[in-house]
């Protein structure tokens, strides 16, 4: 998580250079469904402790898109996100542990109204032209957050992958 490039600060995430995607099998586990969803708003504080280091991120479950407009509009439906009633998927975690290569962030994704624990598995921290971008992925079983329906037909593991661009605050 320290990249010698990379001083400690509060880093704002742009959600106009952040994509988020979720790939989640289909069909009895015969394909995989590639969604992507907008950003809201996003933080991540790097401290000179990596364990006193923090991140916040919040996503639209709203945008949900996938390319196919019959398919992303049932994703947000009562049938599973429920986008109405609950609009933010949110990380928050803190501290951050090495993990062989690479490093983990240990915290919790809120979704469909239940906090689960979760760690996200930062890629790859990297400075292009003075911005830092994080690579991360996390990997989710829907049903933990109350989204049983649809069994066979949407499969239980959402594996989800960050590519974020930030700016110093």
């Amino acid at each position: 998580m320290n990249d010698t490039r990379l001083v400690p600060g509060t880093y704002i995430l742009d959600p106009e250079r952040t994509t988020i995607r979720a790939d989640v099998k289909a069909m009895f586990g015969l394909t995989t469904v590639h969604g992507r969803f907008r950003l809201e708003a996003g933080q991540v504080s790097i401290a000179g402790d990596p364990a006193a280091s923090r991140v916040h991120a919040s996503i639209a479950a709203g945008s949900f898109a996938s390319g196919l407009g019959v398919r992303d509009g049932h994703v947000v439906s009562a049938d599973l996100l429920d986008a109405r009633a609950y609009p933010a998927i949110t990380f928050a975690g803190q501290g951050a542990r090495r993990d062989g290569d690479g490093w983990v962030v240990p915290g919790s994704v809120t979704a469909h109204g239940t906090t689960v624990p979760a760690e996200i598995r930062l890629g790859g921290v990297r400075v292009e032209s003075g911005e830092p971008r994080f690579s991360a992925t996390v990997r989710l079983d829907r049903t933990s957050f109350g989204v049983t329906k649809k069994k066979g037909m949407v499969g239980r593991a959402v594996h989800v992958i960050i590519e974020a661009v930030g700016q110093l605050a």
